[in-house]
């Protein structure tokens, strides 16, 4: 199959997932008020120590944004494994890790993207230096499709389990643990004066992993639970 075909197979999936998701703008909306609303409790739970909440503002951001992130992993492939689509989608002429690799990105699109964008105003709540924001922006953009490369291996997983949404936290949590410590700690060594490169680096190059691998994994999972 040309490369042609197959950019036309990929952006095909991000198009339909992204029209899909604007006529359920609820959901798009529930993992966007989700990770305002953690990340704005902790200033009011705290009070208005600057100190504590510049130290504690990268790890409340990336925890926010990780749990936000779950939150939409369970709608991933539910809805076209119930109607069917995903069986027309595993008969295609595409091949299904095409597909799966633009529906991730589709999810990246609705869910990491937005909340990068929306970290920097939520971290002038914590007083947050601009240089700091920077640095937590980076180290989303980087890390929030590592969270979606990895969250759609455990929802393909956990598709058609009861219960899933529970199973699917069990499997991904531990490993997304690596992006937080990364992520975090690259701002957390920029404060220091230790410089975020080493950490934006091992973020790339766990993003670089996990988009080779992570599309092949999924495409196993779901061929499982289609069978």
């Amino acid at each position: 199959m040309s490369e042609a075909s197959l950019w036309n197979g990929f952006s095909a999936a991000v198009r339909r997932d992204l029209l899909l998701a604007m006529r359920r703008k609820s959901d798009v909306l529930t993992t966007l008020f989700f990770f305002v609303i953690v990340t704005s409790l902790f200033p009011l739970g705290i009070g208005p120590e600057t100190d504590m909440l510049r130290r504690i503002a990268p790890g409340v951001l990336w925890v926010s944004a990780l749990l936000a992130t779950m939150l939409s992993l369970n709608r991933l492939f539910a809805a076209d494994y119930v109607d069917g689509t995903l069986e027309q989608m595993a008969l295609s002429a595409v091949p299904l890790g095409v597909l799966v690799a633009g529906k991730v990105a589709a999810h990246w699109l609705l869910a990491g993207l937005p909340l990068t964008l929306l970290a920097p105003v939520l971290g002038l709540q914590f007083d947050m230096a601009p240089r700091s924001l920077a640095v937590m922006v980076a180290s989303l953009a980087i890390g929030t499709p590592v969270l979606s490369l990895i969250g759609a291996i455990g929802a393909a997983l956990t598709l058609g389990v009861r219960g899933g949404g529970v199973l699917v936290s069990l499997l991904v949590l531990p490993l997304y643990v690596p992006a937080l410590i990364f992520g975090a700690g690259a701002v957390e060594a920029d404060v220091s004066g230790l410089g975020s490169g080493a950490h934006l680096s091992l973020l790339a190059a766990m993003l670089a992993v996990a988009g080779f691998f992570a599309p092949w994994a999924t495409t196993a999972a779901l061929r499982i639970a289609l069978e």
